[in-house]
């Protein structure tokens, strides 16, 4: 049996290379204390494995949107916090963000919202149903959402008044999320995602319990919704019984033979 590789060892150079970044900048990660230290024989210093995952990790981190000072306490705080909190973060975004955005041509898009309209296109980028990326080409984030808006045109409601129902749609999400979003950081996280108080243990049951809320919190809001739904489609039902004229209106009767 062959003996295992030794583990490679680089220059700063090499581990430059190997990493994309700049000689300067492993520099000033390894000042700031970021990095550790390299094995300097011979008056070379050489970096492992451990380095280019700690640079990896740097550069992860800042991808997600953390600054430097950010970075060097969690990295810095407890072995393994700075990946730890980094996981998390990424399946947090994993579990509420699976849907794969769509491109779409401006004639496709247009196709989908019933026809050429500038005003109805402006308040979908406003509302963040489509995302201009480049000339004449567009991003949709959710192309569930915009399947049934286009289904609403297609039953004859106007463009604007199905992105009006978008919108309302986003406000009352949102503060459901932000209700959830609370409920997960204060009573399961004791209001605390540090990595420097918590062990790996608990990192795996948040895990564990991010896995579980998703389903939990997508069953009761379509519960609340089916019960409210009930309850207006009810209310609209007896105000049509109550005033028999309301069925004899064109339009009425179009929508419902359509």
């Amino acid at each position: 049996m062959s003996e295992q590789a030794a583990p490679r060892e680089l220059t700063i150079d090499e581990l430059a290379r190997e990493t994309g970044m700049t000689v300067r900048n492993i520099r000033a990660h390894q000042s700031r204390g970021l990095l550790p230290p390299p094995q300097v024989r011979a008056r070379t210093g050489y970096y492992g494995p451990e380095h280019v995952a700690r640079l990896r990790l740097i550069q992860d981190m800042q991808a997600e949107g953390f600054n430097l000072k950010a970075i060097e306490r969690l990295v810095t705080a407890t072995p393994g916090g700075g990946e730890q909190l980094l996981d998390f973060g990424r399946a947090v975004l994993s579990a509420f963000g699976d849907e794969e955005p769509e491109l779409l041509s401006r004639l496709e898009l247009e196709a989908r919202m019933g026809g050429p309209d500038p005003k109805a296109l402006k308040k979908a980028l406003r509302l963040g149903v489509v995302r201009a990326i480049a000339d004449d080409m567009f991003e949709v984030p959710s192309p569930t959402l915009l399947r049934a808006g286009t289904e609403l045109v297609r039953m004859g409601v106007p463009a604007p008044h199905a992105l009006a129902v978008a919108e309302q749609i986003q406000r009352s999400t949102r503060s459901i999320a932000e209700a959830f979003a609370r409920l997960f950081i204060v009573d399961l996280a004791g209001g605390n995602i540090d990595p420097e108080r918590r062990s790996p243990e608990e990192w795996a049951q948040l895990n564990e319990a991010l896995a579980k809320l998703r389903p939990l919190a997508t069953e009761a809001v379509a519960a609340g919704f089916q019960q409210e739904m009930g309850r207006v489609v009810e209310k609209q039902l007896q105000r049509v019984l109550k005033h028999p004229e309301v069925m004899k209106r064109p339009e009425v009767l179009k929508r419902l033979a359509g």
